[in-house]
């Protein structure tokens, strides 16, 4: 399990990215997920974000097996010992290089990614 970093924010491919950064560096320790809100092509989603070094990558929180949130808690995320994301309702396990499903009732299939950036010692939506 990883202690994982909750913000709320609404950012919009409408409005200026520059303004507000889904996550600082120094909240998202390295190994650690954070969940996040932002607008995605139109819509309020909460997003996985996921720090491996200064790599982050980020997901839709919807695990494809039955479209559920995949934390156990807002903003708790199951890791196994593998180095897996664990869905919390089914156990589905997920690589985090591109969040693909390695295990559980959604193998093969594939987290939602979402597109984000470091810069600036934080973490933005968009490339």
């Amino acid at each position: 399990m990883s202690e994982g970093v909750r913000t709320s924010l609404s950012i919009s491919h409408d409005v200026d990215r520059s303004a507000e950064p889904l996550v600082r560096l120094e909240r998202l320790p390295d190994g650690a997920f954070a969940e996040v809100e932002a607008v995605v092509d139109g819509d309020a989603e909460s997003l996985i974000v996921y720090r491996d070094g200064d790599h982050v990558r980020a997901w839709l929180n919807i695990c494809p097996h039955a479209g559920r949130r995949l934390d156990w808690a807002p903003g708790q995320f199951l890791k196994s010992k593998d180095g897996h994301l664990v869905c919390a309702a089914h156990g589905a396990s997920f690589e985090l290089t591109g969040g693909e499903c390695v295990a559980g009732p959604c193998r093969g299939e594939s987290l939602r990614a979402i597109g984000v950036t470091v810069r600036d010692g934080a973490v933005w939506l968009g490339d």
